[in-house]
């Protein structure tokens, strides 16, 4: 025991950037914080780690608290650890991004916090280094995007396929080609039509689709 008391202690923590898909745009939940240092700055999601959890279980356990839900896509995005990151105490936060349907986060739950949704190219000044941890996190989920088709977390059960478009769109900044798109689609054999019509938007209206979670291989989408 000795050798481990001739060091210092840390305290540590879990940052949870949530993120959601709201009338086309990407946002990210924040909240005041409820405690000294900096009571009152708009702070992301978080805690402390408890000493019979994991960090892992411990943001699990945050994003449950925060908002209800227990079907939500979570990933870490790493440790942030500055000497001077927070000025109450030696803190290090080990960050994750965790993507919810947002319309599935009850309001109740949401008023019950004060939390509130913001564009994510509106986000104000955060406490502390809580905007670098969102835009790491942000780099991480295009990238990410890129390859696993963990998009499906923000968006209703069915959509179709210009919502679709549009949602990684957003993601990403920027335009992408119609007819590339789904392309890729096509090939991928995990999207699926429901049979369904939309015709909130015209009256010709659009094929609804779904994603097959079952036909897809759950561990590269589901581990953590």
């Amino acid at each position: 025991m000795g050798y481990y008391q001739e060091h210092p202690k840390f305290y540590i923590s879990t940052d949870c950037i949530i993120f959601g898909y709201i009338n086309g745009k990407l946002h990210v939940l924040i909240r005041p914080r409820d405690m000294e240092p900096g009571k009152g700055e708009l702070s992301l999601m978080g805690g402390f780690v408890d000493d019979d959890e994991s960090v892992d279980n411990a943001a699990k356990r945050v994003v449950k608290e925060l908002t209800g839900l227990e079907n939500f896509y979570i990933e870490q995005v790493g440790a942030f650890g500055n000497v001077d990151r927070d000025p109450g105490e030696r803190v290090v936060s080990i960050c994750y991004y965790v993507l919810i349907k947002a319309l599935e986060y009850d309001e109740v739950q949401r008023n019950k916090f004060n939390a509130q949704w913001i564009e994510i190219d509106k986000i104000p000044k955060l406490y502390g280094d809580h905007n670098l941890m969102i835009e790491k996190a942000h780099k991480i989920l295009q990238e990410k995007l890129s390859w696993n088709p963990i998009a499906f977390y923000l968006i209703p059960e069915k959509f179709t396929l210009t919502q679709l478009q549009v949602l990684y769109e957003t993601i990403y900044g920027e335009a992408l080609d119609k007819r590339n798109f789904r392309k890729k689609l096509t090939e991928e054999n995990h999207i699926v039509t429901t049979g369904e019509i939309d015709k909130t938007t015209s009256k010709r209206g659009a094929t609804l689709f779904r994603f097959d979670f079952d036909g897809y291989n759950k561990d590269r989408i589901f581990k953590l």
